[in-house]
């Protein structure tokens, strides 16, 4: 069993960080970061603790006086100021600078509660709904805590043991509203995330049923022959034996596959593999190992039980006997045969042996490291067992209730975690249990899943519940469908944040605040969410209007030109306004100059295409560099990692740049096809002239073709050698342009379920586009939500 926590750092911080007496410590780790020690006997501690991983930070620029019995420590940010004795509120305070312009700060003193912006939570099992969220490192008063002194210590060969003594450990978060490099200085203190492997990222086929291998095997080549792309095959507990001697007890752990449902493990895993699949198996290991599994007479051997006494093998997390043999004699024989990683569903609270010690925390831990020996990241698939189990993706948030509620509450409980480094939620797409057959909802969760960390549809046994798109109404099959390959056709995109979020800090999904700080607007849409480096998310989380067959997401939109990624709409930003789509769309902004890659490999595999299209938008520079490997997961290196740059310089011309690919240009195809996807611009009747395409320092032509309805210009180019360059000039310029007011007016009224005549009177008033249209058209109809929508297409900054 591996447990080299190296990977993070160095647990001891320098000494040059340390001020320190008898009794306490102080160590500057940044100029916004003090670790606070008090221990009676004088021992601190330099080992890593369950949630503090690396100290060992450059040290910054700081003052140290002492006088009048006070202790003063100033760094760029931050003034501390100690008396002695045990930490208590009037001995010790620490005030932050929040605006070095304005000289705004903030004090705080011992004891003084934080409030904080929230990160997230254990579990969403049962629940209907909002829950309160666990502490987060985020705050608009500028500081957070993160209070050590209770966790567990890991030694040097790797193994928690408890501290000993009742000594304080506590790290001061003092970087106002610089919440980004916050969160990156977390990470180095805590452990980065780990890199996921890019099959991750696409979707994953859940389901709570006693499937046989016939039957999976069935629908597997079902989603193939409907173009219906899954990268991962989640094989709920019904895997293995459950009806089992009652003697034994309950069948909710179990290790023994059921030869009944599978009669040949290793075929069935293999034949998985071959359809491109990654495998995870639940396991409810709390029962421990009981004698009617296969693998117990090997467990007891291994823990020194008679195998013929038939006692069971107790689970012990705390135990490192127990620990060693639950890998090797459980696990990794099955992992010889196929199985990938291992959904692990702990359920039973939070004690062990050792006070203080959660076995949810444990398992996750040794988990993951185990899954690491063979070299890589690693992947495990588990609960939230508190700060730093980012370090343990992926997250399972639990069984959660269908309803409408459950669906408001998880865009913001998953951006939310962002404020604890924790990016990788896999949430129950679409409900786990309860609710009532609802086609809209299905949709609307199953677009939310895809711009979520990671995209899992799932569903109890219940057989009314399948999230198979065919089970839904037409219109909620084809929109499930198409946003299910979408997701596919994202893996470049969501594999170069993945990438950024691991070696960069920066997760997938940030709160609005994140990147808006100063902005009030930014703390008030907590649904609404930034979505990798390019996009904007607005999840819809209301029902249609049965009526105008719209339905509507308040938004604040920052400030800048975005346009919406599916129907060409502009939108000025630096305000707020409600967002109408039809059930087959949700509000995805794309900022100005901004460059999203898809994959168009046509299989819906995840791996690198030999076909790439790319969107983007115009009115300003953009630059995106795509990042791919060759599948491992095992370092930032040359040999590993090859990127492909992409340049937009927007102004009276226009030339869009892909460098040649630099680094292991092995793991990519040596030729690859390039859609480039020019949207939102005027060009058939601009008058200016084809573009220069280069490859490689020669003109070349390109199949040109423009749709004049979304004001895309297409250019194709194919099978070119991935090392050389493409330049695509446009030196006579291009506007920018959105689709035709009177065509989307058109469009949504026609939908409406109202009567003919008044709709006719609507459209006219549209067409004349006079700028008292809307109060025309606000005097005719009370529908809001068809005003409303009429009113956002008339708000357009294009004329």
């Amino acid at each position: 069993m591996v447990r080299d926590i190296k990977r993070y750092g160095s647990p001891a911080g320098r000494e040059s960080a340390f001020i320190q007496g008898p009794d306490y410590r102080f160590t500057v780790l940044t100029s916004s970061l003090i670790r606070m020690e008090y221990n009676e006997k004088g021992n601190f501690e330099d080992r890593a603790t369950q949630i503090v991983m690396n100290r060992d930070f450059q040290v910054p620029e700081f003052d140290v006086i002492k006088e009048n019995g006070i202790l003063t420590i100033t760094t760029e940010f931050l003034q501390v100021k100690y008396r002695g004795g045990k930490f208590a509120e009037e001995g010790l305070s620490i005030r932050t600078i929040l605006n070095q312009e304005t000289g705004e700060n903030r004090l705080w003193r011992w004891g003084d509660e934080i409030k904080d912006l929230g990160g997230t939570a254990r579990t969403l099992d049962e629940v209907d709904g909002a829950i309160s969220l666990e502490h987060g490192m985020i705050s608009k008063d500028g500081c957070t805590l993160i209070d050590d002194s209770a966790s567990m210590v890991i030694t040097e060969d790797g193994w928690v043991t408890p501290r000993g003594g009742d000594g304080l450990d506590v790290y001061f978060f003092g970087y106002g509203r610089r919440y980004q490099e916050c969160i990156r200085d977390f990470y180095r203190l805590c452990g980065n995330t780990p890199l996921l492997p890019r099959w991750a990222l696409g979707n994953w086929w859940s389901r709570y049923h006693k499937y046989t291998e016939e039957e999976y095997k069935r629908l597997m080549v079902r989603f193939q022959r409907e173009r219906i792309p899954f990268s991962v095959a989640v094989i709920d507990m019904d895997w293995h034996l459950v009806d089992i001697p009652a003697k034994y007890g309950s069948g909710w752990t179990g290790y023994t596959w059921n030869k009944e449902l599978f009669p040949d493990p290793p075929e069935f895993l293999a034949w998985l593999h071959e359809q491109g699949l990654k495998v995870t198996l639940n396991v409810h290991p709390a029962d421990g190992v009981r004698a009617h599994e296969e693998a117990y007479p090997r467990m007891a051997k291994a823990l020194g039980i008679d195998p013929d006494s038939e006692k069971t093998v107790e689970f012990d997390v705390t135990d490192r006997r127990f620990l060693e043999a639950y890998f090797d004699v459980l696990h990794h024989p099955m992992e010889g045969e196929g199985v990938d990683f291992w959904w692990v569903d702990w359920q039973q609270g939070k004690k062990t042996r050792i006070p203080g010690l959660d076995p949810l925390w444990m398992l996750n831990h040794y988990h993951y490291l185990d899954s690491t020996r063979k070299g890589g990241a690693g992947l495990t698939f588990s609960r939230y067992a508190g700060i730093g189990s980012h370090r343990y993706p992926v997250g399972f948030s639990g069984d959660t209730i269908i309803s409408w509620e459950s669906l408001r509450f998880q865009p913001y409980f998953t951006a939310s975690a962002s404020n604890v480094g924790y990016g990788w939620w896999s949430h129950d797409i679409g409900g786990h249990m309860m609710g009532a057959r609802d086609d809209e909802l299905a949709v609307r969760w199953v677009q939310l899943g895809v711009f979520s960390p990671i995209n899992r549809l799932h569903s109890t046994s219940n057989p009314f519940s399948g999230k198979e798109p065919w089970n839904f109404n037409k219109r909620a099959e084809m929109i499930m469908k198409d946003f299910l390959r979408l997701r596919h056709e994202l893996i470049p995109y969501l594999h170069t944040a993945n990438r950024r979020a691991s070696l960069e800090g920066c997760p997938l999904i940030r709160p609005l605040y994140w990147e808006e700080p100063e902005q009030k607007e930014a703390y008030e849409f907590p649904n609404e969410y930034y979505f990798g480096s390019e996009l904007l998310v607005i999840p819809i989380t209301e029902r249609l209007d049965r009526e105008a067959d719209l339905a509507g997401a308040k938004a604040w939109i920052p400030e800048g030109l975005w346009f919406d990624y599916q129907n060409s709409r502009i939108y000025q930003g630096g305000k707020q306004m409600t967002l109408y789509r039809t059930l087959e769309q949700m509000p995805v902004l794309a900022k100005a100059g901004a460059i999203i890659p898809r994959s168009l490999d046509g299989k819906g595999s995840t791996e690198n295409p030999d076909c790439m299209a790319v969107d983007i938008f115009p009115g300003a520079d953009g630059c995106f560099t795509i990042w791919e490997d060759d599948g491992r997961t095992d370092g930032d290196t040359v040999e590993r990692w090859v990127s492909t740059r992409l340049v937009l310089e927007w102004g009276s011309s226009v030339r869009f740049a892909v460098s040649g690919a630099k680094g292991n240009r092995s793991a990519i195809p040596q030729r690859r096809s390039w859609k480039l996807n020019f949207r939102n611009v005027e060009f058939a009747d601009s008058g200016f002239a084809v573009p220069a395409v280069i490859i490689g320092g020669s003109r070349t032509d390109a199949a040109l073709s423009y749709d004049e309805a979304s004001k895309i210009l297409m250019l194709e180019l194919s099978e070119i050698p991935t090392e050389k360059n493409i330049e695509v000039c446009f030196e006579t310029g291009m506007r920018v342009a959105a689709a035709d007011r009177v065509d989307q007016a058109y469009e949504i009224l026609n939908r409406a379920q109202i009567s003919y005549d008044k709709k006719e009177a609507m459209f006219e008033a549209v067409k004349k586009q006079r700028g008292d249209a809307l109060l025309t058209i606000l005097s005719m109809e009370e529908n809001t939500t068809l005003t409303g929508a009429l009113a956002e297409i008339m708000s357009d900054p294009l004329p």
